[in-house]
């Protein structure tokens, strides 16, 4: 694993991509980011927004939404790695333990394939909490073959 940050231009190009090539960021799950999730997504379920409804509930409690757990998969894959220029094709996701405000989550992107006829590249996404994990998947995501040449 090669821990790799933002490259100066804002997004890495296909030919600079290879195998093991990983990002990682930590973002921290707030009541803020869950009520402006709900009100971007529409999706008001009493388990994410009304701890009354939610402590009956098999997770004793509110949970964050699962995708927006998965996008933070989503800010590294757009701002990191591969970063600008990077456009989802596709994401698998699995989701292994609810993630509760307050709660810090550490993703990581991970270069596997790179396809440099098709100018796609595969990256496993992981999302953790104290290490435990708590959702993973795999994005398909079209890179740039070049960077746009400057404006003067």
């Amino acid at each position: 694993m090669e821990i790799v940050t933002q490259h100066p231009s804002g997004g890495y190009i296909l030919e600079e991509l290879h195998v093991g090539m990983t990002a990682e960021t930590n973002i921290l799950v707030t009541e803020q980011r869950i009520q402006q999730f709900a009100e971007a997504s529409d999706d008001f379920n009493p388990v994410h927004m009304d701890e009354a409804f939610a402590s009956k509930t098999a997770y004793r409690g509110r949970i964050a939404h699962g995708l927006l757990t998965a996008s933070f998969g989503s800010a590294v894959v757009g701002t990191i790695l591969p970063g600008a220029g990077a456009i989802y094709l596709s994401q698998t996701l699995g989701f292994h333990m609810p993630v509760r405000i307050g709660e810090e989550v550490l993703v990581r992107v991970s270069v596997k394939s790179v396809d440099q006829e098709s100018a796609r590249v595969e990256l496993d996404c992981e999302g953790f909490v104290d290490g435990k994990l708590v959702m993973d998947g795999v994005a398909l995501v079209r890179v740039p073959r070049r960077r746009r040449p400057a404006k003067d």
